[in-house]
């Protein structure tokens, strides 16, 4: 470090964070710092923060989760790391599809507006990104890899059309995204939702689903609560595939297929059930008007698992019956709203006794209930309350009868082999990925269709399918399925018609990660490039993708490597999962129960003596408010902070302070102004004991510790354990808020230490360049500008991060214990590692110690070194 000029920070006794931090985010600029270097000889370190939506503004969960990124990026960066921190922008969706209905203008130009002015709110919180790198998906040099990327896809035969059911509008004639469904109704028409089926795209997600889950096993830096959730997405089970001759034809099926993981309760079967969109359910419908109806009843329920769960069983009896495979007899077939078309054959073996939904639907309709398992030791069968669902002996099943589950299974399941009527397999709950959308603002699906029905991927020098942007949006049709001009053109010679639906967003943000390490423009990535930086070494985002974004993600990357472009089987070695960041609430209700939410803002408190809110009012008028409690931020709650507000208020460093220190990165933040004042405050502190130790820095910072004195060794010592401390809090255990603990017990330090000669000064200022070092990747703005001040040669950001000294954390002496006959009788200071022969004799000699052995035998001295000596003596 260069000796700085005192006298330039005699006009920088106050700490103005908007003239520092608006001073050395232009030096960051100015100085290209940020910028991953494009050589690739050195380490590299990939940190990567999910990427945001464009809607306008931050809110506090983007701020937590990009200072975490932030953080980890500056940290690495001064490890001597090559690192790569981009961002981008999520850019296509509904969202913007709603708003330019509602703003009277077209998403591109909102989305562009938006995207504007939330990278300003990015560079004021002074995060540290290669904007070179920056992306957003709605632009054409972004989504062309896409479409080109598709047409691989299609030509592999990993994707296909199909009919599926979706949610369809019959006033706005529109798909509805789940979102849009509020109570069962269309949420602009307020029509009744009903279950349609369509032509939708597929890719076949479900031909990777055993290496999706074993690779969950390489992943050991991800949260095992995110694994449980894909595990059990992914849905592996082992059962049976097995056939019921049905009594006679129906709809040109003789047998219908189930699949179960219960064949030990084959015995127990007492009905099947269809789906209402079976095509038996179907035919048999056109003869029956009350089972045509139920059908349609049928296309309006909801089908998520948890509304599925709850939802009261109905059906109605087909009056067809099918055969039990061993036992011959004749078993009645219904149609029921519990069964989805969509998942296996669309049919189902009902085992009423051990199987709670099958026993909710044979109770409403008295059919048999026939027990074939035994219950445990200690347990309870009462079937006229519930099902039995535990595994264990079967009875009331001719010669299976006695045998365990697992032998059941096996028995059973050969015995359906032998005969050809079923077979083991494996199944997963894991459902090809739907990829097409109904909507306007997302990218053209490349595909092209003849009269006769047959669809060709567009031919790669036809790419990309520009999506045009200048459009009006009348709220109920896609623009580009309203404009038949718009879908004309040709292929290979042959008018065609382009594919209207686009695709579903998380294609997007399932590749954005590789396109940020490598975007050539003639090339959807660079193998060279990409597999330098991939796979991503830190990736940062909230739990709630754990399964639809994270799994597509891996996915899309086990196919990129199989096209050849990467080599690394996974995208991202460590994920960190921020929880969220939670806000005061508060509502009023008027006479009809309507509820209206205040800001905190607007709201005056009253606390009782534990200091929780007891009453709340307006103060604008004095109203008396409900306190909500402490609730995650929210638009529809009211109880959002403004990050810009805050950061006009306090600055941007309190800002990322306040976020990091407030609770450990995993769990949820309560935001509480105190607090963020406090963080204020320390900064402040901060600022005056730099300002006070540059007017008299030491002539020679480098440390001579033969010379140095009690005091300054004990001072040392501190300042590298809490340099130890730091370093693994951050690099290993990502607990940034115990790490920033420890940089506040040593700023009380370093202001308790009374500096009187020159070795106080060296010692000090080797603990004030370490603080300022540490406190880098939370507050870089203030500790650039402090490092500035403190005579660094060069920019922080890459400076080398604070090495531990071991020897500065070893003591020199030691306090020994002196026992006589294992009572405490002295305490001497020794110096550390002295031999037993000269520690014995100095316990010898202490006083007290020879009034308990003068005259005595001494039998035997026991020494554990640098801790006690015990004397035995009588």
């Amino acid at each position: 470090m260069s000796k700085p000029d005192a006298s330039t920070s005699v006009d920088q006794n106050t700490y103005d964070p908007k003239s520092i931090e608006t001073r050395i985010q232009q030096q960051w600029l100015d100085n290209a710092v940020f910028d991953a270097d494009l050589a690739q000889d050195k380490e590299k370190f990939y940190c990567l923060s999910m990427f945001p939506y464009p809607s306008g503004r931050l809110h506090m969960g983007h701020v937590r989760n990009y200072t975490i990124g932030d953080v980890i990026s500056r940290f690495q960066r001064m490890q001597g790391k090559n690192v790569l921190q981009p961002i981008g922008w999520d850019a296509f969706g509904l969202p913007a599809e709603n708003a330019a209905i509602e703003n009277k203008t077209a998403p591109a130009k909102w989305t562009m507006k938006n995207i504007d002015y939330m990278k300003g709110q990015l560079n004021a919180l002074g995060f540290g990104y290669d904007w070179r790198r920056e992306l957003a998906t709605c632009k054409p040099d972004y989504y062309r890899w896409e479409q080109w990327f598709f047409t691989k896809l299609f030509e592999k035969g990993l994707v296909y059309k199909k009919n599926a059911t979706v949610n369809w509008d019959p006033i706005d004639q529109t798909v509805l995204a789940n979102e849009q469904v509020i109570d069962g109704k269309g949420w602009r028409s307020g029509a009744v939702v009903e279950r349609k089926e369509i032509p939708q795209w597929f890719i076949k997600i479900t031909d990777y689903a055993e290496e999706l889950l074993s690779d969950l096993e390489k992943l050991d830096n991800w949260p095992n609560q995110v694994k449980l959730a894909q595990k059990n997405w992914i849905g592996r089970s082992e059962g049976v595939d097995l056939r019921f001759d049905l009594a006679e034809e129906i709809a040109d099926y003789k047998e219908l297929e189930v699949y179960t993981t219960r064949p030990d309760t084959l015995y127990g079967v007492s009905y099947l059930a269809l789906a209402p969109q079976h095509p038996i359910s179907i035919a048999l419908s056109k003869e029956s008007d009350e089972l045509a109806d139920f059908i349609e009843r049928c296309k309006q329920t909801k089908t998520s698992e948890a509304e599925m769960a709850t939802m009261e069983k109905l059906g109605l009896p087909l009056g067809i019956e099918a055969i039990h495979p061993l036992t011959g007899r004749k078993i009645p077939v219904w149609v029921a709203n519990f069964v989805l078309m969509d998942y296996g054959s669309g049919a189902v073996m009902s085992v009423p006794a051990h199987d709670q939904r099958d026993w909710e639907f044979a109770s409403k309709y008295q059919l048999p209930i026939l027990q074939v398992v035994e219950a445990k030791e200690g347990d309870t069968v009462d079937l006229s309350k519930s099902a039995y669902t535990e595994k264990n002996t079967l009875v009331n099943s001719a010669e299976y009868s006695g045998l365990s589950f697992s032998d059941a299974f096996d028995a059973i399941a050969n015995k359906l082999k032998e005969m050809g009527k079923g077979t083991k397999t494996v199944n997963y709950r894991l459902r090809d990925w739907g990829v097409s959308r109904q909507r306007y603002w997302g990218s053209p699906i490349p595909i092209v269709n003849d009269d006769e029905g047959n669809s060709y991927p567009v031919n790669p020098e036809d790419l990309p399918v520009i999506l045009p942007e200048d459009v009006v949006m009348d709220g109920v049709t896609s623009p580009i399925k309203s404009d038949p001009e718009w879908a004309k053109t040709s292929h290979n010679g042959k008018s065609v018609t382009r594919e209207t639906d686009t695709f579903d967003t998380f294609m997007e943000s399932s590749w954005y990660y590789a396109r940020y390490a490598s975007a050539p423009q003639d090339a959807m990535l660079d193998p060279n490039e990409a597999n330098y930086w991939l796979p991503v070494d830190q990736y940062v985002g909230g739990i709630e993708h754990a399964t639809l974004h994270l799994l597509y993600a891996r996915f899309f990357h086990k196919l990129l490597r199989d096209e050849g472009l990467v080599e690394s089987d996974e995208p991202f070695k460590r994920l960190l999962c921020q929880g969220m960041v939670l806000a005061n609430a508060f509502f009023s209700k008027d006479d009809s129960g309507k509820e209206t939410w205040h800001s905190p803002a607007d709201v005056d408190i009253e606390r009782d003596d534990k200091g929780r809110i007891a009453k709340a009012w307006l103060k604008s008028n004095g109203e008396a408010v409900e306190f909500a409690g402490m609730i995650k931020m929210s638009k529809s709650k009211n109880n959002g902070i403004d990050p810009q507000t805050m950061i006009d208020v306090y600055g941007a460093d309190t800002i990322r302070l306040y976020t990091m220190f407030a609770a450990p990165p995993e769990q949820d933040l309560e935001w509480i102004e105190s607090g963020v004042e406090g963080a204020n405050r320390f900064l402040k502190r901060l600022w005056r004991l730099v300002q006070e130790h540059i007017v008299a820095l030491p002539s020679n910072t480098t440390i001579d510790v033969a010379t140095l004195t009690k005091k300054q060794k004990e001072l040392r010592k501190e300042i590298h354990q809490i340099i130890a401390k730091v370093s693994d809090d951050i690099g290993r255990r990502q607990t940034f808020n115990t790490a920033i603990a420890k940089l506040m017990e040593l700023l009380n330090a370093l202001n308790k230490y009374e500096v009187k000669d020159e070795g106080d000064k060296t010692v000090f200022h080797q603990g004030v360049c370490a603080l300022v070092q540490m406190l880098n990747p939370v507050t870089p703005h203030i500790c650039e500008a402090l490092w500035q001040l403190l005579g660094g040669d060069s920019s922080l950001q890459h400076t080398p991060w604070p090495t531990a000294d071991e020897s500065a954390m070893v003591d020199d002496e030691k306090l020994i214990i002196v026992q006589v006959n294992g009572k405490l009788r002295a305490k001497i200071t020794v110096p550390s590692g002295i031999d037993k022969a000269s520690l014995e004799a100095l316990a010898l000699q202490q006083e007290n110690v020879k009034s308990f052995t003068d005259g005595k035998t001494l039998r035997k001295v026991i020494i554990v070194p640098d801790k006690l000596v015990n004397i035995v003596a009588n």
